[in-house]
């Protein structure tokens, strides 16, 4: 099956010319994909320019009138703006037209549209911003939620203990996920009585591998699979490590060029360098899914260049490719059943 994405084309900071330089960009390197720009049809021919037959045959455009605003109202693009790219797109997926929609958009106007438009699956109350991250233990660490849920109750923080858990078994098979709860420090004292809450019903779980609270540099240590927090907490550190990975990049860069002893040793050790800054590099883990929904949708960063939106059509192919809400909805249900079971 050749994956169809749905690309919302007017989304972002920077508009269509990125999200349309980014499909160019993977359809001339990926034969087995089908991309659907969506959004203004005059704008969107007048960047596109005129790209080779071949291309052309697996690109196509979904007309749509309207466009979110990234400061807009969740609220008035949900009901206001039925026919914004993002809209169309997300309801391209839910007609069965599209496999999976990408959008560098308003976030809470995405979920907001994403959860009207396609649901939730069943047993969760809230979908769920995910992704990995790099860590010490050359794996990766699945951190959820990133900014969907900013007020959260503690069976919230459970249900997304159980997405993580299964979206890591199905898709990263990681076996027996270990789950940690991000808090202000490790001691069962700490922290607010929502995190303490949350904690108990974690660790009551019986289809949970609950490791117990964790601290903000136990997601690069890998302490855990997959770290657990509100969309507040969550949104707040993924900005803030996106800044710690900029500021390291142009320390590298200030230190190196100081001089032109410094610049002779920046040659010598290039690959190492590079090597870091790839490693470390935010733009290489854009592309957030969006778990929980009976679809396959994608966040990209509002900020992302072409670079980072090919990542992200990257993870929607590989969620399209491993059917990520079938497998998910199917251990859901098992691990839900289990619960039930043990209560």
């Amino acid at each position: 099956m050749i994956p169809r994405i749905a690309l919302d084309a007017m989304s972002g900071d920077h508009g269509p010319a990125i999200v349309i330089s980014a499909a160019l960009d993977i359809l001339s390197r990926q034969k087995d994909l089908h991309l659907i720009l969506v959004g203004d049809t005059a704008v969107i021919k007048r960047i596109l320019g005129s790209p080779s037959a071949k291309i052309m045959q697996r690109l196509s455009i979904q007309h749509a009138t309207q466009c979110v605003e990234m400061d807009e109202l969740p609220s008035r693009a949900l009901r206001g703006k039925k026919d914004s790219s993002m809209r169309v797109a997300i309801d391209l997926v839910k007609q069965n037209k599209a496999d999976a929609c990408v959008s560098a958009g308003n976030t809470g106007a995405l979920m907001a549209i994403a959860r009207h438009v396609l649901k939730t699956l069943s047993g969760i109350d809230r979908p769920a911003i995910i992704t990995a991250l790099p860590n010490m233990q050359d794996t990766h660490t699945h951190v959820l939620d990133l900014g969907a849920n900013i007020d959260v109750t503690a069976e919230h923080l459970l249900q997304f203990g159980i997405m993580g858990t299964v979206l890591t078994q199905a898709v990263h098979n990681i076996s027996n996920p270990s789950i940690g709860l991000l808090n202000i420090g490790q001691e069962e004292i700490k922290g607010n009585e929502r995190v303490k809450q949350a904690a108990k019903l974690l660790e009551a779980s019986a289809v949970i591998n609950y490791y117990g609270f964790v601290e903000g540099d136990d997601i690069f240590k890998g302490t855990v699979d997959v770290v657990v927090c509100d969309g507040f907490v969550g949104n707040v550190f993924i900005k803030t490590a996106e800044g710690v990975a900029q500021m390291i990049s142009y320390s590298i860069n200030k230190h190196f060029n100081q001089n032109l002893f410094t610049r002779l040793s920046a040659l010598i050790s290039l690959p190492v360098i590079k090597n870091l800054r790839q490693e470390i590099d935010p733009r290489q883990y854009n592309g957030a899914s969006l778990l929980g929904l009976r679809g396959i949708v994608i966040k990209s960063h509002g900020a992302a260049d072409v670079l980072s939106f090919i990542c992200a059509i990257k993870e929607a192919i590989i969620e399209v490719q491993q059917n990520v809400p079938s497998q998910i909805s199917q251990q859901l249900d098992t691990l839900l059943s289990q619960k039930r079971d043990v209560e």
